[in-house]
């Protein structure tokens, strides 16, 4: 059959490419790659196509030769086959600096190479998307082409078994770029349907369309086909005749309209489409006026009258569109009404669903986690599509399960705290110790199990995790009591506790019916300490020894013990009553005598007052208004009696520190006086009660200014947002270069910048502070603590504090201030839900699209880029490549100075 003659193609040049193309023009072409697989060595065919092994593009698999015979002419080809294994065996294709197009020729081959006669079956993959099933048991070799989309650098090409498939094997591969033409965004799968037992050439056309679907077309136009004997008109006799395409949402060219199929003599033209699968398919029928007549007739898909009376104007252009959904068998049949049916060209769009790719957040964290194993996963590509890696379980293109059981963690990675989206997390049996962290931003996790480790400390995160209903953490080596904070998860229906080192009662809150609490092989734990028989109730109270002598003979009631046992009853009441009146009066004066020694110590450093707690009820009106709140606990406005407002910050008891450890705080705060930080009022230490009170400031934090109710009032400025960050550098600036000794804050956020009535801003919460003792150090050893979203992934990993640490955290919040979004977010696309992931590589481009809309036309793009650049500096995950503190003081001087000048020049204010 004569090529040409089957079919009319949209891309003349493109059409070549695919009847066997131009070898000797493309043999020596850049960016053409024609691997041998299996083969060692490199060598020109006859067509002057230079080959290569493949080996340098594939990590797997066997090779072996077969011997190829075709027609009268053999051969011996290299192929290479895979053993059975789960995971995909993937080429990297490099596609870097070729053209947005490139077509990928496949070849497969079996022919019994190892001497069992069971030709395999398995899937290929190009990218996300599962392209095709070969199976060489009905055909062998298999050849598959493709036209595909080029967004990346490397085009992933993937087999995968399928259960009872046999081995993958591949025997040719090659890449060729294609040239530029109209439709960029499309992906082409050239296949050979069958109609009425002609076989037909035609054309699979896979485009990327709205709702992550593609659009598999079978173009099929008037040349094409000889279903039933028509007449095949072509506009000869008119081929001047143009028309406006606009009308149309294609746009076919004009030697497709200019050809037409007519059915002369008969009244029903007719198509039929054995489909591959059962699917919903669209559908497109162009009509061409080329006759000087204008025919009508009826229109029908599958038997059903879709269209009556449709007429076909002379020297017009129109186009009918259908859908019909969960067919296999498509039948498209014209029949006549006046005149002859005619048709000009036949679209068939397949929809498919295709697997969106994962978050490039998601992808980071797991192959950060994959390289904290030592252990090769296989983790390449994307994680959930087209199956999803080992260890791992997908919802879409969500990772809501990661199974690690049995590998040497030794820790939990900060990035796990990036897997937003998990809903199962298994680390039992990894090695884990010390206390459980890094997991408060996983409010989506329903069951967690890290049984079977070495650890000691619940910490702080579970409290976060709203969504667990089961927990395991049975055989650690957890110790203490069991924190209130888990009986706040009301979805938790199971808690696993045994085999670890608790004792105490257990919070009354995880007393309920819905939750099965699990404690045996505790030293003792249980919702009522008194059911604990072999544990004393209080062991530091001896019990009194009394001695009763007994007579050897009586003969009546022995009245002796009963009254030697009441009035032994008697002093240990009287013992008790004492011992607890003593040690109540003990108590009370030591704790006024170390707050009377405090007050003293404070009024030494010429801090603030100490106050009495009942000042400080009076203070806040009985603890009335909540202006915050934290893990530490609660922040209430007060005023004291001269008029001045304070914010005055109560301690949960959990958090509460040691007497000298409190008093050594707040010596550190005291010590602490520059304009751009809070400065401390004074403290509290007495009824069990450990009080800091801070000066007021009314603005309200930057967290509420940029995303709270604050944002929605007033939106804050470019020029206002550059103040800020100038004020808080200057702040964290002193920290690190101006006191003495140097402190690192540890928990740099936008929650933690403050603002008063001018906008000025000062940072505050020194609670997570540490000091730098020796002028010379480098760095502060320290159990990890920070926040989700702003903690330098350095730090976690090697437990080294740095001033580059605070560092890492103020660019989160330079981000936040030019994208206007949190550091952690499930709104918008997966990429975009972490946010130094997704603003870096566009803010170091100097693409400012992702600028916060807000902003957009009132900021100097200058100003704009030195603020970015220093922002993306600051979040390098490599410390030592992040500026300190003053540089991005310096850098943001300049970028507010800037701002100040355009605005100045435009007539603008702030």
């Amino acid at each position: 059959m004569d090529l040409h003659g089957c079919f009319s193609f949209w891309f003349g040049f493109g059409f070549l490419l695919f009847c066997g193309f131009n070898r000797v023009t493309f043999g020596d072409q850049d960016g053409f790659l024609s691997l041998s697989c299996g083969g060692t060595m490199s060598f020109v065919d006859s067509s002057n196509i230079s080959w290569q092994s493949d080996s340098s593009y594939v990590s797997t698999g066997n090779t072996t030769t077969v011997d190829f015979i075709e027609g009268a002419s053999s051969s011996s080809v290299s192929v290479r086959f895979f053993p059975d294994s789960q995971r995909r065996k993937c080429y990297r294709l490099p596609v870097k600096n070729v053209s947005s197009l490139v077509l990928v020729r496949t070849q497969f081959v079996y022919r019994n190479y190892d001497g069992h006669g069971k030709p395999p079956a398995f899937s290929v993959s190009l990218g996300t998307a599962i392209t095709t099933t070969v199976n060489l048991t009905s055909l062998d070799p298999w050849t598959e082409e493709f036209i595909w989309p080029v967004n990346k650098d490397i085009l992933p090409l993937c087999l995968q078994s399928i259960p009872k498939g046999g081995f993958p094997v591949i025997s040719s591969l090659e890449v060729r770029p294609l040239p530029h033409w109209s439709l960029q965004e499309v992906a082409w799968k050239i296949s050979r349907i069958s109609c009425l037992g002609n076989v037909i050439e035609s054309i699979v056309v896979t485009q990327m369309a709205p709702c992550s679907t593609l659009w598999i077309r079978m173009i099929v136009y008037g040349t094409a086909m000889k279903i039933i004997p028509p007449l095949h008109l072509s506009a000869g006799f008119n081929n001047q005749l143009s028309f406006n395409l606009s009308s149309l949402q294609e746009s076919p060219p004009s030697t497709v309209l200019q050809t037409a199929r007519v059915l002369a003599r008969k009244d029903v033209l007719t198509y039929n489409f054995p489909l591959d699968v059962l699917g919903d398919y669209y559908m497109v029928l162009y009509f061409a006026g080329i006759l000087p007549v204008s025919p009508s007739f009826d229109v029908l898909i599958n038997g059903d009258v879709m269209q009556s009376n449709y007429t076909v104007k002379s020297s017009e252009l129109s186009a009918l569109y259908f859908t019909r959904k969960g067919i296999k068998n498509l039948n498209i049949t014209l029949k006549n009404v006046s005149f002859y049916p005619q048709v000009n060209a036949i679209e068939v769009y397949e929809i498919v669903d295709i697997p969106v790719e994962s978050s490039s957040t998601t992808v980071s964290a797991l192959q950060v986690i994959q390289q904290s194993t030592g252990l090769d996963l296989g983790w390449q590509d994307d994680p959930c599509s087209p199956t999803p890696w080992d260890h791992i379980g997908c919802e879409g293109s969500l990772v809501t399960s990661l199974e690690l059981s049995d590998i040497n963690l030794r820790s939990i990675n900060p990035t796990f705290g990036d897997l937003l989206d998990l809903k199962t997390l298994d680390l039992h049996n990894t090695s884990l110790a010390g206390e459980i962290q890094s997991l408060g931003s996983l409010q989506e996790l329903e069951k967690l199990n890290l049984s079977f480790n070495e650890l000691t400390s619940f910490g702080s995160d579970l409290e976060n995790l709203i969504s667990l209903q089961i927990l395991d953490l049975q055989n650690n080596s957890l110790n203490g009591i069991v924190p209130d904070s888990l009986g706040e998860l009301k979805d938790l229906h199971l808690l696993n506790l045994e085999n670890n080192k608790l004792q105490g009662t257990l919070p009354e809150s995880l007393n309920r019916e819905s939750l099965d609490v699990r404690t045996s092989g505790n030293l003792c734990l249980s919702f009522s300490i008194s059911s604990c028989n072999d544990v004393p109730n209080n062991p530091s109270i001896e019990t009194p020894q009394v001695t009763v002598f007994t007579k050897k003979k009586h003969n009546g009631p022995n009245l002796v013990p009963i009254i030697l046992g009441a009035v032994g009853g008697v002093i240990l009441a009287l013992f008790v009553i004492s011992l607890a009146v003593f040690l109540y009066t003990r108590k009370n004066r030591t704790e006024v005598t170390y707050t009377a020694r405090a007050g003293a110590e404070m009024r030494n450093w010429n801090a603030a007052r100490v106050f009495s707690y009942k000042e400080i009820k009076a203070a806040t009106n009985n603890f009335k208004e909540v202006i915050g709140r934290g893990s530490f606990g609660s922040v209430y406005l007060g005023k004291l009696p001269d008029g001045k407002l304070v914010a005055v910050k109560v301690r949960f008891d959990k958090t509460q520190l040691g007497a000298d450890s409190f008093i050594n705080e707040v010596y550190l705060l005291s010590q602490i006086r520059h304009q751009n930080l809070v400065s401390l009022e004074g403290f509290c230490q007495e009824s069990k009660q450990q009080i800091l009170v801070y000066e007021y400031l009314p603005g309200g934090s930057l967290a509420d200014n940029l995303y709270g109710a604050s944002s929605k009032n007033v939106t804050l400025s470019w020029v206002r947002r550059l103040k800020i960050a100038v004020d808080a550098a200057k702040g964290l600036d002193y920290l690190h270069n101006g006191s003495s000794p140097r402190i690192i804050h540890r928990d740099v956020k936008c929650s933690n910048i403050l603002l008063d009535m001018e906008m000025n801003a000062k940072v505050c919460d020194f609670g997570l502070s540490k000091q730098v003792t020796q002028a010379d150090a480098t760095h502060v050893t320290t159990v990890v603590k920070g926040t989700a979203g702003y903690l330098d992934p350095e730090y976690y990993s090697t437990q080294q504090l740095t001033e580059k640490s605070d560092v890492y955290s103020f660019g989160v919040v330079l981000l936040e201030l030019i994208c206007g979004r949190e550091p952690l977010s499930h709104s918008g696309t997966p990429d975009s839900f972490n946010l130094v992931l997704w603003a870096k590589p566009y803010l170091q481009a100097g693409a400012f699209e992702i600028v916060d809309e807000s902003l957009k036309g009132t900021f100097d793009v200058e100003s704009m880029r030195k603020a970015a650049l220093v922002a993306s500096r600051s979040v390098e995950r490599d410390a030592s490549q992040r500026p300190t503190i003053a540089v991005v003081l310096a850098e943001l001087k300049e970028a507010y100075s800037i701002q100040l000048s355009h605005l100045a020049s435009t007539g603008h204010v702030s």
